[in-house]
């Protein structure tokens, strides 16, 4: 079997000595190309005029302007379209072939689109159509030539010149056997990028997107800013961090766990309204949910509370909905989402008596919040009080339902070291999250800025992490020193910008919208 048939054959998958086959095959014609001073690696640019996609659009807008003209007059429309021809320079991946004797069609794919490409021997020389027929499906090439509609009324591009531009050593794996497993797809992401078009739709939107947020925030008086990533003290989020060593300073480091306090030691500064949208790092487990490094985006807003930050939430998700997707109602699964209309608001204990039937308000104490677990089946750890025994109640029986756009409210001190009290309830802050398809989308403080209230919060925060605590906080002098300079009043926000992007492309796992997925090493 020929290597173009066996490399198209839908009922057979390639063997690895297959595989090896057919690279010696093409490293075969390579030399042969090299012997006859044509090795493509040696070409270092070709000019482009023309993407694939504006070759094609500038066609039909030609096209529909000299059909006004010739009226119902095929021939006439027939000569003007040869008497202005549109020339282009395209390049790409040769996807597919069909050889037709002393001709040939095949298809041409760049970023923005495919488009068939007729070439005649009679056209680019017989030298020139040899080497063409000797190409493999996967290689580089670059081709001049006018557009044009074929008899079926496909737009095409009449090829004039052809130039191998790179040499495809190795065969694509096609989408019945090579793609479909996705381990491979999440390791090889170069292949998957070419051989699923709806893969490379799914990035080149999440670009648009992250483009989106940041117009909106610098419209609304932000400023983007760049915080370090390795830190003495990992701190303002619950996680385990990784940890390395500084060889210049000979000192320990942790990989940053969140934003948060270089950008309030910003606040304090002055920059009364910036935002960070950067990689942070977690030493925690690999799901359809969670990787290791993800894309967080923090902001803070001097003058405002968590009530601004809902505000400033639910019109930047309706506002990047518009402009990346066209409506605010997008799909997800088998359901729409609806980010036009208001987004609910809800307590935390409210959410927490409406799906569980359990009414925290007329919990006191911390044992009768574990009778109420042990009474439920929920797991808990002896160091645990009332409002961590809340939160769990809360991811329970309440996360699953929160499928439309809703404000989870006023969340229990015990879990929000870094929140300011609600002052008419000490028990509870002014925190919220939001949840869209039962998953957390953001998470906003009124931010606390009492050093005292502050170090007592981080007091707390040390006992828990000798309790055996790993995501527990250490005490960060420095930001209570920044602290006691003096903090606006603050409201500040997280979001997992890889979860919008989830969203907003209808992607079932986090794996997914991230170009290059933690995965474990081969052996």
């Amino acid at each position: 079997m020929s290597e173009e048939n066996r490399t198209n054959a839908p009922e057979e998958e390639l063997t690895q000595e297959d595989i090896n086959s057919l690279k010696k095959i093409r490293m075969d014609k390579l030399e042969e190309l090299k012997a006859k001073g044509k090795n493509p690696f040696e070409i270092t640019k070709y000019d482009v005029t023309a993407s694939c996609a504006e070759a094609k659009a500038q066609y039909e807008k030609l096209e529909a302007e000299l059909k006004e003209q010739a009226g119902e007059d095929e021939e006439k429309l027939k000569e003007l379209l040869e008497a202005n021809r549109i020339t282009v320079s395209v390049a790409g991946r040769v996807m597919s072939r069909r050889l037709m004797g002393k001709a040939s069609f095949f298809d041409l794919r760049d970023k923005s689109d495919k488009v068939q490409v007729y070439l005649r021997m009679n056209e680019i020389g017989k030298e020139e159509f040899d080497d063409y027929k000797k190409g493999d499906i996967g290689d580089i090439v670059g081709i001049e030539g006018f557009v044009f509609r074929t008899k079926m009324g496909e737009i095409s591009i009449h090829a004039q010149k052809f130039v191998l531009l790179s040499k495809s050593l190795l065969p694509l794996p096609e989408k019945w056997h090579g793609l479909k497993d996705q381990d491979t797809r999440y390791r090889q992401r170069y292949t998957d990028l070419i051989c699923n078009p709806e893969v490379k739709d799914t990035f080149i939107k999440r670009s648009q997107i992250i483009s989106s947020i940041r117009r909106y925030l610098d419209g609304q008086g932000f400023m983007e800013v760049e915080t370090p990533m390795l830190v003495s003290n990992a701190g303002g989020a619950a996680a385990r961090p990784f940890e390395t060593h500084y060889n210049a300073l000979d000192e320990d480091v942790k990989l940053r766990i969140s934003l948060e306090l270089y950008l309030k030691r910003l606040i304090v500064g002055g920059l009364e309204r910036v935002y960070e949208i950067g990689r942070v790092f977690r030493n925690e487990g690999v799901d359809a949910r969670h990787n290791p490094e993800f894309t967080l985006m923090e902001l803070y807003q001097a003058y405002t509370d968590y009530y601004g930050m809902m505000d400033l939430t639910e019109n930047m998700f309706r506002h990047v909905a518009q402009e990346v997707c066209g409506t605010t109602c997008v799909p997800y699964g088998d359901v729409m989402i609806d980010l036009g209309k208001p987004f609910e608001r809800m307590t935390m204990i409210d959410a927490v008596k409406k799906y569980s039937g359990v009414d925290f308000s007329q919990v006191a104490t911390t044992e009768e919040a574990k009778a109420l677990a042990d009474e439920h089946h929920i797991e808990y750890e002896a160091r645990h009080k009332r409002g961590d025994i809340l939160n769990l109640f809360f991811e329970e029986y309440v996360e699953e339902h929160l499928i439309q756009p809703t404000f989870i409210m006023d969340h229990p001190i015990e879990i929000s070291p870094l929140t300011k009290k609600k002052p008419e309830n000490p028990d509870y802050v002014e925190r919220f999250e939001l949840f869209i398809t039962g998953r957390e989308m953001c998470n906003a403080y009124s931010e606390l800025n009492d050093p005292i209230d502050q170090r007592e919060r981080f007091a707390a925060q040390e006992e828990a992490l000798k309790h055996g605590d790993e995501e527990a906080n250490h005490t960060d002098e420095d930001f209570l020193r920044a602290l006691e300079i003096g903090m606006p009043p603050t409201g500040g926000i997280g979001y997992g910008i890889d979860r919008l992007v989830m969203l907003l492309t209808n992607s079932p796992a986090i794996r997914d919208v991230l170009l290059f997925p933690t995965m474990k090493t081969l052996e």
